[in-house]
């Protein structure tokens, strides 16, 4: 038999109502394009956990976001977030509401990739993060597969990101992501990895470092031991660096190319960068490569993926283009 609130009981619900800042009523009407676009800017905003993080990511205003936020608190009746000095945090209705935003997307996934079965046309949001010390400039093989898999899928939503290689991986486990690019392989069950190509690194130094003029014969594995170097990644190697790595002197660590690049030209360290990103700067005189009997790193980056029926074709797509494109 089921036993009827007591009076209390029911008296206590608006009470507990007020004090998670609800505000009465509830989400009335159909579910229009601009609740699906208010409930991604919402979502940004919670996972960059501020409107001032969430501005570069929507390329929107902070009192923009503010604006989006506020409308959506009213369309729902619901205080979705609390703002202000104390800092920025999800109320518990507004992580209620992330929870059911992101089962939203995962469902409107699901039937896109139902209809891309159906049709063979492919539609939806690809979501590719890419680590932020490979090298973007210029041809490569991720530049030559965007080209193409974009122009003979325009109905696509090209989202691309930029990450820490942790970061990507990340993303991918926990479905933020429809695929990433990595610097290192994976061998879980729920994870595919596929093998893509190899970067080359070299060593270089600035024009205004000490070594910029030295002759190639003088430089000996004790020069550059003096040197102060900039930390490389345990993801690129070679057997002849690792004879070396632990007679180097690191002063500096960069988390991606550009700031490495950006150390290296100060003149006070060397370090390694892709051929392709160091060549312009090679002609401009700018970079010295120092050769040192032809010392290199190689980078392995790899496709990671999570299975996912909702979103399969659209993956496979875009690996067979890219391993085309390797």
């Amino acid at each position: 038999m089921t036993r009827s609130p007591s009076v209390a009981s029911v008296k206590s619900f608006p009470a507990r109502r007020a004090a998670r800042g609800h505000r009465g009523g509830g989400f009335n009407g159909q579910i229009a394009e601009v609740d699906l676009r208010l409930l991604r800017v919402f979502r940004t905003v919670a996972e960059r956990g501020g409107f001032s993080a969430a501005e570069i990511a929507l390329g929107k205003s902070k009192s923009s976001i503010s604006i989006d936020i506020s409308a959506l608190e009213n369309r729902l009746n619901l205080t979705l977030c609390l703002r202000g000095r104390s800092g920025f945090s999800l109320t518990a209705e507004g992580r209620m509401v992330l929870e059911a935003t992101d089962q939203l997307q995962a469902d409107i996934s699901r039937f896109q990739q139902r209809i891309n079965d159906a049709s063979g046309v492919l539609s939806g949001r690809f979501c590719l993060y890419v680590p932020d010390n490979t090298q973007v400039h210029g041809e490569t093989a991720i530049i030559r597969a965007i080209e193409t898999f974009t122009t003979r899928h325009p109905d696509v939503f090209m989202d691309v990101r930029s990450a820490s290689t942790r970061e990507v991986e990340f993303a991918v486990l926990n479905g933020q992501a429809t695929a990433g690019i990595t610097l290192y392989a994976h061998h879980q069950p729920d994870m595919h990895d596929t093998t893509l190509f190899t970067e080359r690194l070299n060593l270089y130094c600035g024009q205004r470092h000490p070594l910029f003029t030295v002759p190639e014969a003088e430089i000996t594995t004790a020069t550059l031991a003096a040197q102060n170097m900039i930390e490389v990644s345990d993801a690129a190697q070679s057997l002849r660096w690792e004879d070396m790595r632990d007679r180097m002197t690191f002063a500096a660590a960069a988390e991606n190319v550009d700031s490495r690049a950006l150390l290296i030209l100060s003149g006070n360290y060397i370090g390694f960068l892709p051929e392709a990103f160091a060549r312009p700067l090679l002609r401009d005189g700018l970079l010295r490569h120092i050769s040192f009997g032809d010392l290199h790193l190689i980078t392995s980056f790899h496709f990671l993926v999570r299975s996912s029926p909702e979103t399969g074709l659209m993956v496979e797509t875009f690996r067979t283009i890219l391993e085309d494109a390797c």
